[in-house]
């Protein structure tokens, strides 16, 4: 079973060392079964491609071109600076038979190294990079879903079958680490960004009515991801490109597990899982930190990683100028973040630091741009794009590896969505709510009328509805049980993946790598499958999470309600926003322009519920503009 593992083919320019883990990356590439790709004009393209990843793989750089297949890799160095370069090829017969781009981290990789080595293969390096290519040629000769069952953690990888002629496509369970894909006449373009498609001339900058559709609307949809003819790979999914067809096929999906643990065992498997994936989380040979919030995910999550830390944790957290001594409450943001999040630092013992945000430097015009290049398409989060990339760009000083919260909310219930009847009873995604009326109203009325964006929520929420796993045992008979199953369902699969994708996005973006241990696809399965009277079995959110690490936090932490990420309450903020608004409106060739009825918009100057929503006019401006997308609606 023994074959040859080298990084060293073709025009391939990277060599191995050993490495004893794997990096985050940028991936690319390019297949064509009727072109050979190493000609002088095709190389170019894929070296433009593989360009537009330098900042998600600063460190390092690799291209493998052999007749159809044209893979590009850009490489962060987490583990072993000198080890772990791309593509990574399989030899048999003095051939490659198989080729890997990969970005992530497979978090099993050794106890997958033992099973191999056990059935005869030989390694060469030790990057989990091979272990993946071993457990295909191992596992996924017949059926690759059987190899990529086998890793635990967040991937996205290209694997080319020299021998078959075949390109498969490979997304984690959860859709952590991104991917998309654009099919053209005779294969398929291919890049952990869109921007990565968009530097081959074979890609269309186009945007028509349904991706106009979807960057009105908070709803996942990786069919549609904006620009026409671009799709992701699906989380949990395979795609297989060969000559005659590019299929999809699923690897993995939430099941219903017929949980019968009662509420302390659940609790104690619980703390188990976290135990076990932070540890495996906190392997990194650069400096580490978390995200502090101050709540209980982050709380939970930083309490965890400094009583497995070998050395003291770092930790930081977002503040705004006299956000806290300012603060008002809402139903959203009851308490400031600041007092929690000292708290937790001195019962921890973290090594902390607040990073401070004024509004000035989220209105930054160099800051807004990068936001809109780091996620290359108007899907805006408002002024939490400018902070979270201004955060992230002070821990990049510091740290390269941060644990992050996402998914606590959504897994464990703790979003208000969850616990208020008149969102759970709404026949809609839950987190749909009136306030992105304030964005219809500054369209013009015969595109809004065209657009029918409530049509367009209603069939992706019917479409999601139909995929929700049914209750078995007792659960099922009670009506509240089986709508908390579908709420449950739709954050984690229509909701979650925005908030991964954003933070993914503005983190690469710096060299940053987050990782997000509530993903644990072990974990997901495990509290996806309670039942929801177990979730909130003490009549509050989270109430796993809580009873499972309330030991670990101090008590002002455990009594806390659910507090949103914070957004900036300072009134200079929503002066400078009315300001570059009303320019835009004034601006008679704005790209934008055509789209909008300007008496309806200029009379929105004045409204003071929701303004800052306009914030995804202003970034579909920026868009069109920077990009230079023609619209087809």
């Amino acid at each position: 079973m023994a074959h040859a593992c080298s990084s060293a083919n073709h025009v391939m320019d990277s060599t191995f060392t050993q490495a004893r883990s794997q990096n985050m990356c940028g991936i690319c590439g390019w297949i064509d079964f009727d072109r050979d790709l190493g000609s002088p004009d095709a190389r170019r393209e894929l070296a433009d491609m593989t360009a537009t990843m330098a900042y998600r793989g600063p460190d390092d750089e690799g291209a493998w071109i052999d007749g159809p297949a044209a893979l590009g890799h850009r490489r962060l160095a987490i583990i072993d600076f000198q080890g772990g370069r791309q593509p990574i090829t399989h030899q048999e017969d003095g051939r490659p038979a198989l080729v890997l781009v990969y970005t992530g981290e497979t978090y099993n990789h050794r106890e997958l190294r033992q099973r191999l080595a056990s059935q005869g293969h030989r390694f060469d390096t030790s990057s989990d990079t091979e272990v993946v290519l071993r457990a295909h040629r191992e596992w996924g000769q017949r059926d690759p879903r059987r190899a990529v069952s086998e890793l635990n953690g967040m991937f996205a990888y290209a694997l080319w079958d020299s021998g078959k002629r075949e390109l498969l496509l490979i997304r984690d369970r959860l859709g952590i680490k991104p991917l998309y894909y654009y099919p053209t006449q005779h294969g398929v373009l291919f890049g952990s960004e869109p921007k990565a498609i968009l530097a081959n001339s074979l890609a269309e900058r186009a945007m028509d009515a349904d991706g106009l559709r979807r960057t009105l609307s908070l709803v996942a949809d990786p069919h549609n991801t904006v620009f026409r003819g671009m799709r992701e790979v699906r989380p949990g999914h395979i795609v297989r490109v060969t000559r005659e067809s590019i299929k999809e096929m699923s690897y993995w999906q939430l099941t219903d597990s017929g949980h019968t643990d009662d509420v302390p065992t659940t609790v104690r498997r619980v703390r188990e899982l976290l135990e076990d994936t932070i540890q495996r989380q906190l392997v990194a040979d650069v400096p580490l930190c978390t995200l502090l919030s101050g709540g209980l995910d982050s709380s939970a999550m930083t309490a965890l990683a400094a009583r497995f830390s070998d050395e003291r944790i770092r930790s930081f957290a977002l503040d705004f100028v006299g956000y806290t001594d300012n603060f008002i409450p809402g139903p959203a943001h009851p308490t400031p973040d600041g007092p929690f999040v000292q708290d937790v630092a001195k019962f921890v013992g973290t090594d902390h630091t607040d990073i401070t945000l004024s509004a000035d430097e989220l209105m930054d015009s160099n800051v807004r741009a990068a936001t809109l290049h780091a996620r290359d398409l108007p899907l805006t989060y408002g002024n939490q794009d400018s902070s979270v990339y201004l955060l992230f760009r002070a821990i990049r000083q510091h740290s390269t590896v941060a644990l992050s919260g996402e998914g606590a909310d959504e897994l464990f219930g703790g979003y208000r969505s969850f616990h208020d009847p008149s969102y759970v009873q709404a026949d809609t995604f839950p987190w749909i709510d009136d306030s992105d009326d304030i964005v219809r109203r500054c369209l013009d009325p015969g595109l809004v009328e065209k657009l029918d964006l409530p049509g367009y929520l209603d069939e992706q929420y019917r479409r999601a509805l139909a995929e929700v796993p049914a209750l078995t045992g007792p659960a099922s008979a009670d009506p509240h049980e089986r709508r908390m199953r579908e709420i449950s369902y739709l954050f984690l699969t229509r909701y979650l993946p925005m908030e991964l994708d954003h933070k993914d996005r503005m983190s690469m973006a710096l060299g940053l790598e987050v990782r997000v241990p509530y993903c644990d696809h072990r974990l997901v399965e495990y509290v996806f499958g309670t039942q929801w009277a177990q979730k909130a079995f003490d009549g509050r959110e989270k109430s796993l999470l809580r009873a499972a690490t309330m030991d670990l936090l101090p008590q002002s932490v455990v009594q806390r309600v659910k507090s949103a990420y914070p957004i900036i309450q300072d009134a200079t903020y929503d002066r400078m926003l009315r300001t570059r608004f009303s320019a835009l409106l004034n601006d008679r060739n704005a790209a934008v322009a055509p789209l909008l009825s300007l008496d309806q918009s200029r009379a929105l100057l004045d409204a003071t519920d929701n303004f800052r929503r306009v914030e995804k006019i202003l970034t579909l401006q920026d868009f069109l503009t920077d990009y230079n997308v023609s619209l087809t609606i």
